[in-house]
């Protein structure tokens, strides 16, 4: 273990629901949520960080007031060309180890008298190998069809998009093969949510 509690990686496909339901158990049990995803956006905000963007990708990635334009950055990185897995690649290299050390740094400031588990959402937990940093992982498991009608409802993404994004990571079932448990999330919130709270316990 990182800290005084055990982590649990929470991994899935893109839109299959994993942060909805790890807010669901952190608001009903003794839990606490570390959102990578939301980590990489702070690190974004970082001037220095900023500086390093802009010499690796140039200025077309920021908007008028000098913010990193993430659908821009995105479109620079997701996808299989030869010059987006490159892009992606150096991406990976500049923030992969400052969400690693603060994830680290946060997991270990947990109290254990008040919190029994940590949950890492973590679109890359397996791929940026921080699945050493878990007691466990746990699969959300969502149909394709479900999921698709989630990003197109709250990102505006189409089935093609879903397709780009995930082509950035691990295929689903090999997530799934690495996984200790798994969750189906084909029913409402709460349901899913107390399955996921009773496979925590058990790893």
């Amino acid at each position: 273990m990182i800290g005084p509690v055990p982590v649990i990686g929470i991994v899935g496909g893109v839109g299959s629901g994993k942060s909805t339901l790890a807010r669901w158990v952190a608001e009903h049990h003794p839990v606490v949520v570390i959102d990578a995803d939301t980590i990489g956006h702070e690190f974004l905000r970082d001037p220095d960080i900023r500086t390093q963007l802009r010499a690796l990708f140039g200025d077309s990635i920021f908007n008028a007031v000098g913010a990193v334009h993430r659908p821009e950055l995105a479109r620079r990185v997701f996808g299989d060309s030869p010059e987006q897995q490159q892009a992606r690649q150096q991406l990976d290299h500049l923030l992969h180890p400052l969400i690693r050390a603060e994830i680290a740094r946060r997991a270990s400031a947990v109290d254990p008298k008040t919190i029994s588990v940590v949950l890492l959402d973590a679109a890359l937990l397996l791929e940026a190998g921080w699945h050493d940093l878990c007691r466990g992982i746990l699969f959300v498991d969502t149909p394709e069809e479900r999921r698709a009608t989630w990003v197109q409802a709250h990102r505006g993404w189409t089935l093609d998009e879903l397709h780009r994004r995930e082509a950035s990571q691990w295929p689903v079932e090999k997530k799934r093969r690495a996984s200790h448990a798994i969750v189906a999330n084909t029913a409402d919130v709460a349901t899913a949510g107390a399955a996921m709270w009773r496979e925590i316990q058990r790893l």
